[in-house]
């Protein structure tokens, strides 16, 4: 039996990079994976690769910068469509622009507050309380070091990640005489759009890649994990 069974995954940011990587490693321990992303394409391409390796996904298309209310209901939704949600991985992530603090504009702002901090706080809410009453409910957001280092010009990146890891070691405190354990993860540089974005002239061959991290955060996924409100870097060994 595969070491994940019968549980249902939620990853948001599943369309590419390090969410999907994650989708697929967590559909071939045998996870059904709700894949969540805004690009509608991308989701079809990977459930298709998950099918082909024998796994299983749901995909619920959705837009993290318009579409808060859809995303409210997404807990009640697959509590009430599988009758369980054990996993939530939050991979999603903006970078927005890289621009001095003084410089950025209110639409980017807007977004970048949707999509790394709003985002997280909307999704602690709807998957609290199923992932609360699983046997073993499993959470791990995806962070930065950004969120605890202040660089110039990654203002406005780096506020929301720096939100979203408090907010996510703040639920991690209130529910740690509870079965569910919450972790953040950071992958460090790895070959990503976000990363390319910011990078541009940096060599992605070079870098990481977004499968060799997913078994990482699986891992945090599986029944045995003990660890809790923890931030866990990236590590080959």
């Amino acid at each position: 039996m595969k070491p994940l069974e019968g549980s249902v995954a939620l990853v948001t940011g599943a369309s590419r990079g390090i969410g999907a990587a994650t989708a697929l490693e967590l559909a071939r321990l045998g996870a059904h994976c709700v894949l969540t992303a805004r690009t509608q394409g991308a989701l079809e391409e990977l459930d298709d690769r998950i099918r082909a390796a024998g796994g299983q996904a749901t995909l619920f298309p959705l837009d993290l910068i318009k579409d808060g209310e859809k995303l409210d209901l997404l807990g009640p939704s697959i509590l009430n469509r599988f009758g369980r949600l054990d996993i939530l991985v939050h991979a999603a992530g903006l970078l927005a622009k890289l621009t001095p603090v003084a410089h950025i504009m209110p639409r980017d702002w807007q977004e970048a507050v949707a999509v790394n901090l709003s985002a997280t706080w909307r999704l602690i809410r709807t998957c609290d309380p199923p992932l609360r009453a699983a046997a073993a409910g499993r959470a791990v957001v995806l962070t930065d070091t950004v969120a605890a280092e202040p660089r110039a010009y990654w203002g406005l990146y780096g506020f929301g990640k720096a939100g979203q890891r408090h907010l996510a070691l703040s639920w991690a405190a209130e529910v740690a005489n509870t079965p569910l354990r919450v972790n953040l993860f950071d992958p460090g540089p790895v070959a990503t759009q976000l990363r390319g974005t910011a990078m541009p002239g940096e060599n992605p061959a070079s870098l990481t890649q977004p499968a060799e991290v997913a078994p990482s955060i699986a891992a945090l996924c599986l029944a045995e994990e003990t660890r809790h409100g923890a931030v866990i870097p990236f590590s080959r060994g």
